[in-house]
């Protein structure tokens, strides 16, 4: 089964609807819809306990939810869990491959676990290993490789069998800058080349833009908010006007300028020395229309006038009232070896 040069198209390749996992008197999926489009990345952003993970779990087919439906590239995942588990990659928050075994071995044993011939479970290993940059690596037992290496060894054991679908539940987690780039330009590639359809969990703002068609964030158990990336920097305070003068001694005057002429709705203009520019919120076109034009009435020379969206964490904080930050009981609540070793079954 091969996929290239695969282009996002408007089917769904999961769709999940009031998905409800509960432990005891914890909703840790409350109701869930969701929709993911083929050929395209949805990044799950969510605070602490949000639910994350048990999302990815119940999706991978590792729980069994209590309550909703979900389909994933067609199946249902509790009414078709092995025919599902053959169409989806996983790569947890830390790397699970046997340590004893080398890289080769690692991604063959996947391959046979997948039902792949010696044949094509030798190829395929051998395929991943130089798309991975790992062929240099190929005999070396994976103790021996570093953090990187063992993340990128995850994540081509995720795409041996070629899934249609892959689950990356913070998937850069530990990493260093460079080695978390290359991963980042390791699934834009399967998503563009092989049209593989990718659902991100992550708590990297960065990563999410980087990666990430479009948003959706969970805060308790719940959808709280959706979209791409832009329209959800929209909803939360609108744009910054910033101005670069030609003379940074206009700095101040430009500011002066805008509070005395009280413009309907602009106000709060502020002065970025460093920068060189003075910021000032607005909401409206029509309101950047007239900041431009009292500018050009008062005769500054400007250098330039960008508009700027709000940081994609000043979205996260504004719609879950918390900070993206790491949190250690969902890390602990990672999926392990044992499970992955099951799906691959």
């Amino acid at each position: 089964m091969t996929r290239t040069n695969r282009t996002e198209t408007n089917r769904n390749a999961i769709e999940v609807r009031g998905l409800a996992k509960y432990f005891g008197e914890t909703r840790a999926l409350d109701g869930v819809d969701l929709d993911v489009r083929e050929g395209t990345v949805l990044g799950v952003l969510g605070p602490n306990g949000a639910g994350k993970t048990t999302l990815v779990r119940c999706l991978s087919t590792l729980l069994t939810p209590d309550a909703g439906t979900a389909t994933v590239a067609g199946y249902d995942i509790v009414r078709q869990p092995r025919a599902l588990r053959r169409t989806i990659g996983l790569t947890g928050q830390y790397a699970s491959v046997d340590e004893k075994l080398s890289g080769w071995e690692n991604l063959y044993m996947i391959g046979r676990l997948l039902d792949l011939s010696r044949k094509d479970a030798r190829r395929r290993a051998d395929e991943m290993l130089e798309r991975f940059s790992l062929t240099e690596a190929a005999k070396k037992a994976a103790m021996d490789y570093s953090g990187g290496m063992r993340r990128r060894l995850d994540l081509a054991a995720s795409m041996i069998g070629q899934p249609a679908v892959l689950y990356l539940d913070e998937p850069t987690t530990g990493l260093d800058p460079r080695t978390r780039n290359e991963v980042w330009a390791e699934v834009k590639r399967m998503v563009r080349q092989d049209g593989v359809t990718v659902l991100l969990t992550t708590q990297y703002m960065e990563e999410a833009e980087q990666l990430a068609s479009e948003l959706t964030v969970i805060d308790r158990g719940k959808v709280v908010a959706g979209g791409q990336v832009d329209e959800l920097k929209a909803r939360v305070g609108g744009r910054t006007l910033q101005i670069r003068p030609v003379d940074r001694a206009d700095l101040f005057p430009i500011a002066d300028a805008l509070a005395l002429a009280a413009l309907d709705g602009v106000a709060g203009a502020r002065v970025d020395e460093e920068a060189g520019q003075v910021a000032v919120p607005i909401l409206t076109d029509v309101q950047l229309t007239a900041v431009v034009g009292l500018l050009g009435q008062r005769g500054f020379a400007i250098a330039g006038i960008d508009t700027k969206l709000p940081s994609l964490d000043e979205v996260f904080l504004a719609i879950t009232g918390q900070k993206a930050t790491r949190d250690p009981l969902e890390t602990a609540d990672s999926t392990d070896t044992d499970e992955l070793e099951e799906v691959a079954a």
